[in-house]
């Protein structure tokens, strides 16, 4: 089975796509986002895009056990889809999670021009992890008006 070239489906899926989000700004600005999976950044273009490119990566969250999975795609399943991407999941400190996303994405020559957005989702994930800490409530320090009798 013949696969069709990466360029060529980005010229059909620029412009008309179910991902697509366009927002309208000041003037003639305007911005398109794609919600598709596999996009770093969610930028409608063609570096970025998880449906153009045969290697995309991408980073989020596991679920309720506070770990991030790192997914990449296996460029010889790209037609079965059950088994294309291949996941691993991190569960240790932000610095070692970084180690592993530059190793898996650049040093490994897998996908180095994405290694700068890869570690950004990965810093915006392991933020949106962080439960707020749940000690004693600040008291208000302003003194209370209390009210004199007549």
């Amino acid at each position: 089975m013949a696969t069709v070239p990466g360029p060529l489906i980005w010229e059909l899926v620029k412009k008309n796509n179910s991902f697509l989000v366009k927002e309208f700004g000041n003037g003639t600005a305007s911005v398109q986002f794609s919600k598709e999976s596999n996009n770093l950044y969610n930028l409608n273009s063609f570096k970025h895009s998880g449906l153009a490119n045969k290697k995309t990566v991408s980073i989020q969250t596991a679920g309720k056990d506070q770990s991030v999975v790192l997914a990449t795609s296996k460029t010889k399943k790209q037609n079965k889809p059950a088994s294309s991407l291949h996941k691993s999941v991190m569960k240790t400190e932000f610095r070692r999670m970084a180690k592993a996303v530059v190793n898996q994405v650049a040093n490994n020559y897998y996908r180095p021009d994405l290694k700068n957005a890869a570690l950004a989702r990965l810093s915006v994930v392991h933020r949106s992890l962080k439960v707020a800490k749940s000690g004693a409530k600040k008291r208000n320090r302003q003194g209370l008006k209390v009210r004199g009798r007549k």
